[in-house]
């Protein structure tokens, strides 16, 4: 059943990104959650949004537009490494809090309390119209790569940031598009860089053939997703989960996942 549930999540969550700050690490992240450890759930996003997002760059790369990326990405490269660190950091330590419910018990990690922080902060842009339309003139772009790449690094979560910064830049659809792949994986570079540790030590934690099969179902995504996804389907199925984002946040937060 995970392997049906990852790969449409990593299918519908490629096909939206293409043309939206909301996609693959939004969707994932949670999804992966289900089945995994939080810090694991972020390593597997990690990588299947990174080999997704070069199979983007092949499609798309040569639109995008270099001085957004300059003043964009660098700052993010920078703060991606941050982010990364930071969540290397909180794996290590211990529960905050316990309490007991009945006959159960529930840890308060410090881990799952900033990502369920997070996740939940980033949720809100897909359900509060004020934040769904936010955009930021082009002057504060390096202040979005240092935001985007922080939160990238940390939670994978950064591409509705990505979008509000990068919609006032007078790009093209496809400069546009083409500028947020190149960004993308440039912050997911070195989140990688500082995750490896941690994936060659958790790395017998992993099902392959489900990491292949969520890879392959994102490039399918994104091959596909702008010809057969209307945008009155996005916007619901934006809402709808939104709505089990906030849910996975909140149950991360109170450690009962």
């Amino acid at each position: 059943m995970e392997y049906l549930i990852i790969c449409l999540a990593a299918l519908i969550g490629s096909g939206l990104t293409l043309f939206s700050g909301f996609g693959l690490g939004t969707i994932l992240v949670p999804v992966f959650g289900l089945f995994f450890p939080i810090e694991i759930a972020i390593m597997l996003t990690a990588i299947v949004h990174f080999l997704n997002n070069l199979f983007k760059l092949f499609l798309l790369g040569k639109n995008a537009n270099r001085n957004v990326v300059f003043r964009f990405g660098i700052p993010a490269i920078a703060f991606a490494f941050l982010g990364a660190y930071l969540l290397s950091l909180l794996t290590e330590m211990h529960s905050v809090l316990d309490y007991q419910i009945e006959n159960h018990t529930f840890e308060i990690m410090p881990i799952k309390l900033i990502i369920g922080i997070v996740l939940l902060f980033f949720s809100l842009f897909e359900v509060i119209p004020s934040l769904t339309n936010l955009q930021f003139d082009q002057k504060y772009l390096p202040l979005g790569g240092v935001l985007s790449g922080f939160f990238g690094g940390l939670s994978g979560n950064q591409g509705a940031l990505r979008a509000a910064f990068l919609i006032r830049a007078n790009l093209s659809p496809q400069s546009y598009i083409a500028t947020g792949v190149v960004i993308a994986c440039l912050i997911d570079i070195s989140r990688l860089f500082i995750y490896s540790k941690e994936i060659i030590i958790h790395h017998n934690q992993f099902d392959y053939l489900l990491l292949g099969l969520a890879t392959l179902s994102a490039f399918i995504g994104a091959y596909f997703g702008n010809k057969l996804l209307k945008k009155v389907t996005i916007k619901n199925l934006q809402t709808l989960v939104a709505t089990m984002l906030i849910l996975f946040a909140l149950l991360l937060i109170l450690g009962v996942i």
